[in-house]
C-alpha cells in the first residue's frame, strides 16, 4: 500500500503499472482463470446437491453478523472476560504497530528469534514479517500457499488460496532452484516436498502464530479452520501460540459460529467442510501432552471501530474471508490479486481496504469494478458489496457521508466533477437527453476514425472496441418510454 506522502498521481500510475503486468502476464491469467472455474463450479454443484435452503441459510448469517455487530463492544468485553478466566492472555491493539509491538516483546521476553505461522490475513495487513525481518527476527510461513511466496518474495493474490495465480509446473520449478529438490510437477509429489522443507522447522520451534475465524464470547473459546495440519502444529506443537483476531471476528456463541462456519467452506472452495476444526479454549492443562503453555490474543482493531460509525459500510465488517467474491468477480480473474496493491484484493478488497488504510492512499483501487453485481449475489453473508463500492465512489468525489479516514481533497478530480455534473444535467431533462441521444447516433460514425485522439474516448478505446451506437438508437428509446416523437 502506498504511503500517504505519495501524491494522487503517482499512486495512479502505481496502480496502472500493476494492472498492465497483469494484464500482460498471459500465464497469470490462464492460470486464475482456470482456477476460478473449478472454484465457482465446485460451489454451484455443492450448494445444488448439499444444501435445501442455502438462500435462507445465506439470511440468516447476514442477520447473526449485524446482530453481532451491533452488539461488539459488549460481546468483545465477555470474550475478554471468558478467555482470561479460561488462562489465556488477551492483548488490546488499536493499530498495526501495537500489534506488531506486542508480539516482538513476547519474542524478546522469552528469547525467541523464529516464529512459525498458519495462515493469518491480519498478519499480512499488519505486515508483521516485514516489521520483524526489521528487527532481526524470522517470521517463516508454513500454509503451503504462503510456503510458495515466501520463496517467491511476493504477497498473496487470494484472500483464501494465496498462491492461486501459480500452476503445479511453475511451483515445481520453484521447489527445484530454491529448495534444491527433484523437479517435479504432480502435487502429490509438491505437497511431500514442501512438507519434508517445513518438517524441520516444527521440530524446534517454540513460538506458532495464527489468525482466528470466529472467537466466541460466551466460551471465550477460538475456533481455526484449515486444510493441511500446519495449523494445527503451530497451535499445539509450540510452547507460545499467539493468535491474531480482527475484532469484528468475534460472535456471541457457538451456534452463531457454526452457522457462518456451515456457509465458509462451501463458498470458499465448494468442500462441505474443512479438514480440520481447532477449537481452542486454554492453554495446555495439568496432565495435557499437546497445547501451549501459553495463549495470546491480539484483539485487533486497524481502524475496524470507525468501520462501524458508517450506516452503510459498516456491512463490510460481516465479511467471513470466504473469497468467493474474488472468485467471481470479472475483473480480478484478467488482473490478479497483486493488481489492487493491497492485502485484500477483488471486491471485498475495495471495500475494506480504504477504510482500514485510508481511502487517500488507494481510491483508485474502486475503479476495479464493473458493478455486474455478481459479488454481491455470491456473498454468504449477503453484503452488498456492489452498492458500497458505489457508496465509496460517492466518498471519494466528496459526496458521501464522510466517514471514511484520509477522504480528502486528494483523492478529488475537478474535472471528473465537472463532468459528471454535466451528464446529470442531461440525463435529468428529458428534451436535453432525447436531442442528446439523437445527436449521438448520427455523429458516432463521423468520430470513429478520431476515438484514439480524443479527450476521454482515447482512454476508452486504448482498451475496448469502440462502442457501436445504432443511428436511430433515439427512436428505439422514444419507443420504450411510450413517447410519440414527431
Amino acid at each position: 500500500m502506498s504511503s500517504p506522502q505519495v501524491t494522487n498521481k503517482e499512486i495512479k500510475q502505481e496502480y496502472h503499472n500493476a494492472i498492465n503486468k497483469g494484464l500482460d502476464n498471459k500465464q497469470l491469467r490462464t492460470n486464475l482463470r482456470q482456477a476460478m472455474d473449478t472454484l465457482r463450479n465446485n460451489r454451484k454443484n455443492l450448494i445444488q446437491t448439499r444444501f435445501i435452503d442455502w438462500q435462507g441459510l445465506r439470511e440468516k448469517g447476514k442477520r447473526l453478523k449485524q446482530k453481532n455487530l451491533r452488539r461488539l463492544d459488549e460481546l468483545l468485553e465477555l470474550f475478554e472476560k471468558n478467555a482470561t478466566r479460561n488462562g489465556m492472555q488477551v492483548h488490546w491493539a488499536r493499530n498495526a504497530d501495537e500489534a506488531n509491538d506486542i508480539i516482538y516483546n513476547l519474542m524478546v521476553r522469552h528469547k525467541i528469534s523464529k516464529i512459525l505461522k498458519g495462515k493469518s490475513m491480519a498478519s499480512e495487513e499488519i505486515h508483521l514479517n516485514h516489521y520483524l525481518e526489521s528487527k532481526g527476527m524470522q517470521a517463516i510461513e508454513t500454509d503451503l500457499g504462503e510456503v510458495i511466496l515466501q520463496l517467491l518474495g511476493e504477497s498473496p493474490v487470494h484472500i483464501v488460496v494465496p498462491a492461486i495465480h501459480k500452476n503445479r509446473y511453475e511451483i515445481g520449478e520453484l521447489f527445484h532452484k530454491k529448495l534444491n529438490a527433484p523437479l517435479e510437477s504432480d502435487p502429490e509429489k509438491l505437497n511431500g516436498i514442501a512438507r519434508t522443507h517445513m518438517r524441520k522447522e516444527f521440530q524446534e520451534f517454540k513460538m506458532g502464530l495464527s489468525g482466528v475465524n470466529f472467537a466466541i464470547a460466551q466460551e471465550g473459546a477460538i475456533w481455526l479452520i484449515e486444510n493441511e495440519g500446519n495449523g494445527r502444529m503451530s497451535t499445539t506443537a509450540s510452547d507460545i501460540h499467539v493468535a491474531i483476531c480482527g475484532i469484528e471476528k468475534v460472535v456471541e456463541s457457538f451456534e452463531d459460529a457454526a452457522i457462518l462456519d456451515a456457509m465458509l467452506a462451501p463458498s470458499a472452495v465448494g468442500s462441505a467442510i474443512t479438514c480440520y476444526n481447532n477449537i481452542i479454549t486454554s492453554p495446555r492443562k495439568e496432565g495435557e501432552m499437546d497445547g501451549p503453555k501459553e495463549v495470546h490474543i491480539i484483539l485487533l482493531d486497524n481502524n475496524r471501530s470507525n468501520m462501524l460509525k458508517d450506516s452503510h459500510l459498516y456491512r463490510s465488517m460481516s465479511c467471513i474471508r470466504c473469497g468467493s467474491c474474488l472468485n467471481h468477480c470479472p475483473v480480478y480473474d484478467k488482473i490478479g490479486g497483486h493488481a489492487y496493491l493491497s492485502t485484500y484484493p477483488g471486491p471485498i478488497g475495495e471495500v475494506i481496504t480504504p477504510q482500514l488504510f485510508g481511502i487517500n492512499t488507494c481510491s483508485p483501487m474502486l475503479d476495479l469494478c464493473s458493478l455486474c453485481g455478481c459479488c454481491s449475489e455470491v456473498c454468504p453473508v449477503q453484503i452488498p458489496l456492489a452498492e458500497l463500492i458505489r457508496d465509496l465512489r460517492s466518498e471519494r468525489v466528496g459526496q458521501g457521508r464522510k466517514n471514511v479516514i484520509g477522504n480528502d481533497s486528494s483523492t478529488r478530480n475537478f474535472m471528473e466533477s465537472i463532468q459528471m455534473k454535466r451528464f446529470a444535467q442531461v440525463a435529468t431533462n428529458p428534451k436535453i437527453w432525447r436531442f442528446a441521444m439523437a445527436s449521438i447516433g448520427k455523429i458516432a460514425p463521423l468520430i470513429k476514425p478520431f476515438a484514439t485522439l480524443l479527450p476521454l474516448l482515447k482512454n476508452w478505446v486504448q482498451y475496448r472496441e469502440f462502442p457501436q451506437i445504432s443511428a436511430n438508437l433515439h427512436t428505439k428509446i422514444v419507443q420504450m418510454e411510450g413517447v410519440v416523437y414527431e
